[in-house]
């Protein structure tokens, strides 16, 4: 049983999180509980000191296991953290939460450009496949020519020196922003075809995942020039006379009733991992609005992506300076 106030830590996979109940209940073996013991400890402190770099980098040395790392009641209790006096505490808990909420902020207004520009896309074109704007239907083949992609390469997640190429991993398109730090190293003097590199420009789809990712798109603003495609990823191939705009298939791709689509005609067992031929994803037909429409929310989007780029720039140096202060703080030197 936990109760309001108590501290819950993750003790597995993703260990070393914690949070703080909010309400009563019952935790099963994935989880620590920390009940405050002492009076002179600050709960909001002591989240903060949980969640410092410094202690989930002990607990990731005391974290058991190969593969799937655990830890358990005794290795969290012989943890030594430094506790300054309660008044102290405060104080420190005080100044950590101005930053987080400062960052909290940035978050807040990027999800409501991410908002904005779905709205802009439901605006202009309704729902094309659902077409309740009676736009002329297309398969996608009609304005897509195909995919390219890379190949199966056995890559390194620890290694960072063996080669200058790098391959994406799926993840780096599955949150819907193209992340080139989701990649791995590839095997000494790997030498990849000009095809598989990715380029500014492309769009990425990924399509093998689960049900609820397979299907994702990532535009590629910018990008280091030594990442490759996996296999597991494709790049979209367009026709001479271009028909859509790469910003409304980036969109279209992301309406949930397209992705249910990709979804259902993948193949796959329930649970497992799902793939999609090129045929099965070209033959989905939709509604295609005009293409100087399809344009004017290119434009729009791209006003938005400069908006967008500027608030992640904000973030990345509020980030650093939470992260400054985190470590000061419990260094005593804040």
């Amino acid at each position: 049983m936990v109760k309001p106030g108590d501290f819950l830590l993750t003790n597995s996979m993703s260990f070393g999180r914690p949070y703080i109940m909010e309400t009563s209940g019952c935790i099963h073996d994935g989880w620590l509980v920390l009940s405050p013991k002492r009076a002179d400890t600050s709960p909001d402190f002591f989240y903060h000191l949980l969640g410092s770099n410094a202690i989930y980098a002990e607990f990731e040395r005391l974290a058991a296991g190969a593969t799937v790392k655990n830890l358990n009641c005794e290795l969290v209790r012989g943890v030594k953290i430094p506790l300054p006096p309660l008044a102290e505490q405060r104080r420190i808990a005080e100044v950590l939460d101005r930053a987080e909420a400062l960052r909290a902020k940035r978050r807040a207004a990027l999800a409501h450009l991410d908002t904005l520009t779905q709205s802009l896309f439901l605006d202009l074109f309704g729902d094309p496949v659902a077409n309740d704007r009676n736009w002329p239907i297309n398969s996608v083949g009609d304005f897509v020519a195909g995919f390219e992609s890379g190949k199966s390469i056995v890559a390194d997640d620890e290694d960072d020196t063996t080669s200058p190429y790098r391959v994406l991993k799926v993840s780096a398109v599955t949150s819907l922003d193209y992340r080139p730090e989701q990649s791995k190293a590839l095997p000494p003097d790997y030498e990849p075809p000009a095809s598989h590199i990715v380029r500014a420009g492309d769009l990425l789809f990924s399509r093998a995942n689960t049900a609820e990712l397979i299907g994702a798109t990532a535009y590629v603003f910018k990008t280091p020039p030594n990442l490759l495609l996996p296999d597991k990823l494709w790049r979209f191939v367009w026709h001479q006379e271009p028909r859509a705009d790469p910003h409304f298939v980036r969109y279209l791709f992301r309406q949930p009733k397209f992705r249910r689509e990709v979804a259902q005609r993948a193949s796959g067992t329930s649970g497992s991992m799902k793939n999609i031929s090129q045929d099965k994803v070209l033959t989905i037909r939709t509604g295609l609005p005009p293409l100087d429409l399809q344009r004017e929310f290119a434009r729009r989007v791209s006003a938005v992506e400069k908006l967008k780029a500027a608030q992640r720039a904000a973030l990345a140096e509020l980030d650093a300076l939470f992260a400054t202060l985190q470590h000061r703080a419990f260094r005593g030197e804040l």
